[in-house]
């Protein structure tokens, strides 16, 4: 007998094997991110040590940057984790986004059917509640189908906020579009 099938459109489930895959992948790239970041602090050390103008004054620059880049990693791991909650969530309730956008043999997503995806999701969250974070989550995914990489990070920040009910009072992220 045959095994029943999914939907056409119904994306795969990611297998544990796939998900541990990509976040050692992760984990590796920020251990040697930090590594190379320890170096560049420890040059900066020795910049300061100088004691000569323009050395100190590079020697800071340099410990400052290790700093900063710590910040933004940290920020996008938070982010990362605060998505896949978000995703898990709207998985358990059947309201995760599905790609089922008609694609070139290339792979490529027709722009055409993305921008009328994208007026859909865009009229939704438009017509939603401010802590709706789910309709920004699908925002963003359209955002991202019809190429706007930039305003789906935004999306995804804005939902990630309004998911961890740290949404910024008189924030519209409805200016988007």
């Amino acid at each position: 007998m045959e095994e029943p099938r999914e939907p056409a459109g119904t994306p795969a489930p990611a297998s544990p094997a796939r998900r541990r895959t990509g976040l050692v992948a992760a984990i590796a790239l920020t251990a040697l991110l930090g590594l190379y970041l320890w170096l560049v602090a420890g040059r900066a050390v020795a910049l300061i040590r100088t004691g000569e103008p323009v050395g100190v004054g590079l020697g800071a620059a340099f410990a400052l940057l290790p700093l900063l880049v710590l910040g933004l990693v940290a920020r996008e791991w938070l982010l990362a984790v605060d998505v896949q909650r978000m995703a898990d969530t709207l998985a358990a309730r059947g309201e995760l986004p599905v790609d089922d956008l008609p694609r070139s043999p290339g792979g490529r997503i027709d722009r055409a059917a993305a921008a009328g995806q994208f007026e859909a999701a865009r009229a939704e969250a438009e017509a939603a509640p401010d802590d709706d974070w789910g309709t920004w989550y699908r925002l963003a995914f359209a955002y991202d189908a019809a190429g706007d990489r930039r305003r789906a990070r935004a999306a995804l920040r804005h939902a990630s906020r309004v998911h961890r009910g740290r949404a910024r009072a008189g924030e519209d992220p409805r200016g988007l579009s």
